[in-house]
C-alpha cells in the first residue's frame, strides 16, 4: 500500500492548486450569480402572498433589468396588484403592503397638538396601508379630514 502512495503525492501537488483554484472561481460565479422570486401557481390581485407559494431560480438573462422581487423573505405577506403567473418574475412595483384600514370601516381619529389631544370616530373613504395619507369622515360632525394611517389602525390628523 505504501508504495502506491507514493506515486499519488507527486500527482496530489500538482492537481491540489489546480483542484482549488477551480472552488474560487466556481464560489466567485455563484457571487455574482442573480436570483428572482417566481411563483409556482397562479397568484390573483389582492392576494396576500405567501412564501409556500413561490420559489428561487437562478436569473438566466444578463439583460434583465432591476426591479424584480431577489428573495423570497422581501414579498412574503406583501399583497398582489395584478396577476402573477408561474415561471414569471415577481415585478416590486406589482406589489403592495396589506391595507390596515379599510373603506366604509370604523377607525379612531387622533388629534394631537401636544397639550390638547381629541380622539374621535370616523369613516375611511379609502382603503389605506400604514403611512398613508387618507381621508376620513368624523362620524359626529360629518366632517372630512386628512390623516395618516398609523401601525395600530388610528388615523393621525393633520393640521391644514
Amino acid at each position: 500500500m505504501r508504495r502506491g502512495l507514493r506515486g499519488v503525492i507527486p500527482v496530489l501537488r500538482t492537481v491540489a492548486p489546480v483542484f482549488l483554484a477551480g472552488l474560487l472561481v466556481a464560489d466567485a460565479a455563484m457571487a455574482d450569480m442573480r436570483m428572482a422570486v417566481v411563483p409556482k401557481q397562479i397568484i390573483y390581485p389582492g392576494e396576500e402572498i405567501e412564501a409556500a407559494q413561490l420559489e428561487e431560480v437562478e436569473v438566466t438573462n444578463p439583460n434583465l433589468a432591476k426591479g424584480y422581487a431577489e428573495r423570497i423573505s422581501a414579498v412574503t405577506g406583501l399583497v398582489t396588484r395584478k396577476t402573477l403567473l408561474p415561471g414569471r418574475i415577481i415585478l416590486v412595483s406589482a406589489l403592495r403592503e396589506p391595507f390596515a384600514v379599510s373603506r366604509g370601516s370604523t377607525v379612531q381619529l387622533v388629534f394631537d397638538d401636544g397639550s390638547l389631544v381629541i380622539r374621535a370616530a370616523g369613516t375611511p373613504l379609502e382603503d389605506a396601508a400604514i403611512g398613508e395619507l387618507i381621508k376620513v369622515r368624523n362620524k359626529d360632525s360629518g366632517v372630512i379630514v386628512s390623516g395618516t394611517v398609523m401601525v395600530d389602525g388610528s388615523v393621525h390628523v393633520v393640521v391644514k
